[in-house]
């Protein structure tokens, strides 16, 4: 199997373990569930191995995962490229000196927050989270990373939900997108 085939055939797999659960948090929005990815240890294994080998030979100095199911497969993908791990966390959940950054849903508005000694000036930060919709988040979270001085190389999801927009948005505030898998118009 060639790499394309290996990527494909690793794309098609996690998609197909990705659990929809309709009108969750609220009517018309379809979530999709990681849980199965995490529940069996061989798929999560292959996972996070999507990444490993996606960013095994980047130069990156911080993996900055976004709350809460980025730190799931963060801590994991962290120490496979041995990379600091950075949280970046709704609203009131660090205990230290934090940044913030507001920012919209699909179904509402939060806040997130960063330590201000997270990431130092000059890192090179990948960004991760288990999903990207309208973009919101990874925006916010990308704006407190570059307020502290780092370079995103590149917003890093399980799941991209395109019809949402939020890589697009991404794409064109200069930011590169990564995905193993997509789900859309469903």
């Amino acid at each position: 199997m060639d790499q394309n085939d290996q990527y494909r055939y690793f794309r098609d797999y996690i998609h197909s373990r990705v659990r929809t659960i309709p009108d969750w948090p609220i009517d018309g929005v379809q979530f999709r569930d990681i849980t199965p990815l995490l529940q069996n240890p061989a798929t999560f294994r292959r996972l996070v191995d999507c990444f490993v080998h996606r960013y095994y030979d980047h130069d990156i100095d911080v993996l900055a995962c976004i709350d809460a199911r980025g730190f799931i497969i963060g801590g994991a993908l962290a120490y496979e490229l041995s990379t600091s791990l950075v949280p970046i966390r709704k609203r009131g959940k660090l205990p230290f000196d934090t940044v913030s950054e507001s920012y919209n849903l699909e179904y509402g508005t939060a806040e997130v927050e960063l330590h201000k000694d997270a990431v130092s000036k000059g890192n090179k930060v990948l960004l991760l989270d288990d999903l990207i919709a309208t973009g919101g988040t990874m925006l916010a979270a990308s704006s407190l990373i570059k307020r502290q001085g780092g370079e995103i190389i590149e917003a890093a999801a399980i799941i991209d939900l395109p019809d949402l927009g939020g890589s697009r948005k991404l794409r064109e505030s200069g930011i590169d997108v990564y995905s193993i898998c997509e789900f859309e118009g469903e």
